[in-house]
């Protein structure tokens, strides 16, 4: 058939003067022709480079994507990690801050405790000091309570009472001596 083809279109005659929209069955054949042998040259010669250039195109994409997904997982690795790293940091803080806490709490009840114990060191020394004053005081009444008792001796001596006079007198210094 395509033999057929060929001959009719070799048997009919080019028409002096044709147009640019003619049938010009003779170039249709030689254009098919130089378009076959064009396609086997090309198979020949420059098929097999430019297959192997998209093949080799195609593994360094392959390459890139994997690369890219390696990268990825490592950077989720990383980010994973870092979100790990920043959790302990939150808690090491949160435990700093409460160890803080408690230290301060421990530091307050310590220094108050420590407070008290010289307020009450200061008043035991207050009290210490007021009964020393009082034992000098009292020291001191019966000093001059026996210099009374002295001088009334002496008087009653000197006055050579009788016995009653001399009892209602030392009577009456004893009754002083008591309330004070």
């Amino acid at each position: 058939m395509f033999a057929g083809f060929i001959y009719c279109t070799l048997a009919v005659e080019p028409e002096a003067g044709g147009s640019l929209l003619d049938i010009n069955p003779g170039l249709i054949i030689w254009t098919v022709i130089t378009f076959i042998a064009l396609l086997i040259i090309l198979k020949k010669v420059a098929w097999k480079p430019i297959l192997d250039a998209l093949d080799q195109r195609e593994g360094s994409i392959r390459e890139s994507l994997e690369k890219a997904d390696k990268a990825k997982a490592e950077a989720q690795k990383i980010l994973e990690q870092n979100q790990s790293n920043l959790n302990k940091a939150e808690e090491e803080s949160r435990k700093i801050i409460e160890q803080s806490r408690t230290f301060a709490e421990k530091l307050k009840e310590q220094m108050l405790m420590d407070t008290k114990k010289q307020s009450r060191q200061l008043l035991e020394e207050a009290t210490a000091e007021i009964e020393r004053k009082k034992d000098e005081a009292f020291n001191d009444l019966k000093n001059q309570i026996a210099d009374i008792a002295i001088n009334a001796a002496e008087k009653i001596l000197n006055e050579n009472l009788n016995k009653e006079t001399q009892k209602k007198i030392v009577d009456k210094y004893i009754g002083k001596i008591a309330k004070n």
